[in-house]
């Protein structure tokens, strides 16, 4: 009796058995795929990241403190939530605060506060005006723009409907580097102001610059064909009328 697992002349081989074993001449392939799929993934990831990189080299020189930044004529501030009690969320209130300093220290003569007022019942730009007014910046000095829906939309109407041309835009810092290049797009000589966050809001701190990634790529398409606002209409007074006050003695 043959007790070796070698077939027999006219066998076939036991399918079960070694004599069909080789090497996997997949596997080489397998982890070329693999490897081809890493770096690829990598690629995509870097393309990903350079309007983000675009957008903060490109506003390395705009963006500053309350204390360093050049004087001009209106602060921009940007929305960022209400609270359902109707005050500012607290992102919005460091906003708001940082114009309030702005204005006291001589740096703005008029603050734009920009929001949306899209809903019923929500209506950020309202809270924003009340807000500054009751930290001391008189009234005729501020003025709503109710169309805000966008960073974009805002800086946008800003110069088309408000004729700003210089500014300083207002936003925490992780947003100040695209309010900064989008307000720059619009046409208005933008410097900005951005608040400290993460010791209160690490998490949302966190959110925001991830968010931002991802928001730089939209940007820069933003900058490249300039869209619309969403809502644009008929050109408002209320910053030239503002800034006439100032000049009123």
């Amino acid at each position: 009796m043959t007790t070796s697992a070698t077939p027999l002349p006219g066998e076939e081989p036991d399918p079960g058995s070694d004599a069909t074993d080789g090497p996997d001449d997949d596997a080489p392939r397998r982890r070329w795929t693999r490897r081809r799929l890493a770096l690829l993934t990598v690629a995509v990831v870097l393309l990903g990241c350079l309007p983000f990189v675009w957008v903060l080299t490109s506003t390395g020189g705009q963006r500053h403190t309350v204390d360093s930044v050049p004087d001009r004529p209106v602060a921009i501030v940007l929305g960022a939530g209400v609270r359902p009690d109707g005050l500012p969320s607290y992102l919005l209130a460091q906003r708001l605060d940082l114009a309030v300093e702005l204005y006291e220290a001589g740096s703005v003569q008029a603050v734009l506060v920009t929001g949306d007022n899209g809903a019923e019942h929500y209506n950020e730009t309202d809270t924003m005006r009340d807000y500054v007014v009751a930290a001391g910046v008189p009234e005729e000095r501020v003025v709503g723009d109710h169309a805000g829906f966008s960073t974009w939309d805002s800086c946008a109407r800003a110069n088309e409907v408000f004729g700003v041309a210089e500014a300083t835009v207002v936003t925490q810092e992780f947003h100040l580097p695209r309010a900064v290049r989008l307000c720059r797009a619009a046409g208005i000589d933008t410097v900005g102001v951005g608040g400290a966050s993460m010791d209160q809001r690490a998490v949302a701190t966190v959110y925001g610059w991830v968010r931002e990634v991802p928001a730089a790529v939209a940007a820069l398409g933003t900058v490249v064909f300039r869209p619309d606002p969403r809502f644009l209409g008929d050109y408002e007074t209320g910053v030239d009328d503002a800034l006439a006050a100032a000049r009123t003695p």
